[in-house]
């Protein structure tokens, strides 16, 4: 019947958001520890030699919760995020499929999408989702940034207390300050997706073989593999986002606009002398929680 159709498709929806939600809270509880060691070497130079002093440093002056300060704003936004990523991802392929970036699937002549085409939408997702992911990722990287141990004694008291003060400073676009850094990083989805579509067109020729594997395995370490590729070209580009994002850090955040001053552009943060791979330790932070 009809009615079973739409009740079909509301379990469908409310069980893709459940799980939405379940993505962001597990990328949160495995990966954001990482996350915060990395940030902390990327925006403070000098401060720790390494990331298992920086690890070390942490845990000994701040206690071990503070490896997830910041955690709320990706905790309550990435499913958000990963919703506008995918859905936008679906509806770029479909409309390159309709426009004719298409070649035959072997053996069967189905038109798919080129590799070519899995880029670009790969790209044009990375940067619809900056929409949502610039003023979560600024918070976040806010929070992660103060190392004191009391939350009396912290600038931001938490996510809605920073983003008072930042409206209050710099307007409601004031959240949105890094985007172009945070676009420079999100257009590497395109690498991502690029890679994870040949991966597994190179599982799947496997199929007949002594190495065939099943789709879930392809899927597993074909996304392990992309997450790799997407960081090792992300990587520079989220140096500088983040650096963006935590002006004037590591100055306390001022109280009138004027005050503040004049706000480093994307190039002008990329200048530097250590260069936007600073830190290849960072680096290395990050292909680990990939592959986790």
């Amino acid at each position: 019947m009809a009615g079973d159709g739409v009740l079909d498709t509301n379990h469908i929806r409310i069980v893709g958001a459940v799980a939405g939600i379940g993505s962001g809270l597990t990328k949160v509880t495995v990966g954001h520890g990482f996350d915060t060691i990395k940030t902390r070497l990327q925006c403070s130079p000098g401060m720790y030699r390494g990331a298992f002093d920086a690890f070390f440093t942490i845990i000994r002056k701040e206690g071990p919760l503070a490896l997830y300060k910041g955690a709320t704003p990706p905790a309550v936004g990435w499913a958000a995020i990963d919703s506008l990523l995918l859905g936008s991802l679906h509806n770029y392929r479909l409309f390159l499929i309709r426009n004719g970036m298409t070649e035959p699937t072997p053996v069967s002549g189905i038109p798919r999408l080129t590799m070519v085409g899995h880029g670009l939408a790969g790209i044009a997702a990375g940067i619809t989702s900056t929409i949502i992911a610039t003023p979560i990722e600024h918070i976040k990287v806010k929070l992660q940034l103060q190392s004191q141990r009391s939350i009396s004694d912290r600038q931001f008291k938490g996510p809605i207390d920073c983003i008072r003060q930042i409206v209050r400073v710099q307007g409601p676009l004031g959240l949105w300050y890094g985007f172009t850094g945070s676009v420079a990083f999100r257009l590497n989805f395109g690498f991502m997706f690029l890679s994870f579509e040949g991966l597994m067109r190179v599982f799947s020729s496997l199929n007949g073989t002594s190495f065939e594997m099943s789709t879930g395995t392809a899927n597993f370490i074909s996304g392990g593999l992309g997450s790799f590729v997407f960081w090792f070209f992300a990587m520079p580009a989220d140096n500088i986002k983040n650096r963006m994002m935590s002006y004037p850090h590591p100055l306390q955040y001022p109280q009138s606009s004027a005050a503040l001053g004049h706000r480093p552009s994307f190039w002008a943060t990329a200048r530097p002398a250590e260069g936007p791979w600073r830190r290849k330790d960072s680096a290395f932070l990050r292909f680990s929680h990939a592959l986790l």
